[in-house]
């Protein structure tokens, strides 16, 4: 008699025992954390923590990325069980991975929003995981850097890739996504000596000694030769990584509250990631998915991948022996 084949398992979002491999759970079903990692509100004794954080209250023209969380846990279902792209690894062998949920604060009392995301991403640090951040407006960045520095002591390189420097003037009471830098600058969470910033094509009155890398030039010089030169701008300096989605041209991620035409492509950005494995990381976030704008989720898709490449970097590095938890 022919034995009944057993279906795949479904919500192993929803099993705390579920710490290594992948799902394998139907693309179409299930609770949809984060690449189907189990859910642990104190992210569960996990060294790498994935959590959203649900911002919306700074964007120039569009809003909507209140819903970016939501969206790239949704579409990286469709990335789960297979081994990663280019990498050809299965991270989650390596890396013991937790989605911890949202980040709350009250929306009505916005001047309270930047103390909550740092109050939560600080007992997250404290915890010693890895955090990486799904977001949101891109303000986020900086409470989120006043926790990590808080934790390590020192400030830190910032690789930015983005359509916009961030850095206009501000009085330092602003919770908006275009000032955060130049907060970040002044409160000496960056090592501008070492930070650069790739893909902009606005301009802002001030650099504040960041090295600026705009996107015709990026696209002159190719993933190879972009990747080389961010390593070699940050060297052994310990590094955050921040991806505004609006980095990537708008034809390919055009759910964005802030798109900016003449961008890289998703396979460029893909391509210079993959070349960043010597990097110091210390934290990532992804921003800016904004998916009333994009019925087809391609941007979700985009901010869900590249969190997923840059956990197999963090799984690279593990195997090297470098020690992720802070």
């Amino acid at each position: 008699m022919t034995q009944p084949v057993l279906p795949r398992p479904v919500d192993r979002a929803l099993d705390p025992s579920f710490r290594h491999g992948q799902s394998t759970e139907p693309n179409y079903s299930g609770v949809t954390s984060f690449l189907r990692r189990r859910y642990a509100r104190d992210g569960g004794g996990a060294e790498v923590v994935v959590w959203g954080v649900p911002l919306d209250v700074a964007v120039s023209n569009r809003p909507g990325t209140r819903f970016g969380p939501r969206a790239m846990r949704a579409t990286s279902s469709i990335l789960d069980g297979d081994p990663v792209y280019p990498f050809g690894i299965d991270p989650f062998e390596t890396l013991d991975v937790a989605d911890a949920g949202d980040c709350v604060f009250d929306y009505g009392l916005p001047a309270g929003i930047p103390q909550a995301i740092q109050a939560q991403a600080a007992a997250h640090y404290a915890r010693g995981s890895h955090l990486v951040t799904l977001g949101g407006d891109h303000f986020l960045t900086y409470p989120v850097l006043k926790a990590l520095v808080e934790r390590l002591g020192a400030p830190v390189a910032l690789v930015q890739f983005d359509a916009h420097q961030d850095t206009w003037d501000d009085d330092g009471g602003r919770v908006d996504h275009g000032t955060m830098i130049t907060r970040a600058v002044k409160d000496g969470l960056i090592r501008t000596d070492r930070s650069i910033q790739v893909g902009i094509r606005t301009h802002a009155p001030n650099t504040f000694g960041i090295e600026i890398m705009d996107a015709l030039t990026a696209g002159e010089l190719g993933p190879a030769a972009v990747a080389a030169r961010i390593a070699a701008r940050v060297g052994d300096a310990p590094v955050y990584l921040s991806f505004d989605i609006d980095a990537i041209d708008p034809a390919f991620a055009p759910g964005t509250g802030t798109p900016v035409c003449g961008g890289l492509t998703t396979r460029e950005v893909i391509s210079c990631l993959t070349r960043l494995g010597s990097l110091d990381f210390k934290g990532f976030d992804v921003v800016e998915v904004s998916p009333p704008y994009d019925h087809a989720e391609i941007t979700a898709l985009a901010g869900g991948t590249l969190a997923s490449l840059y956990l197999c970097l963090l799984a690279q590095r593990k195997a090297r022996g470098h020690l992720l938890a802070l």
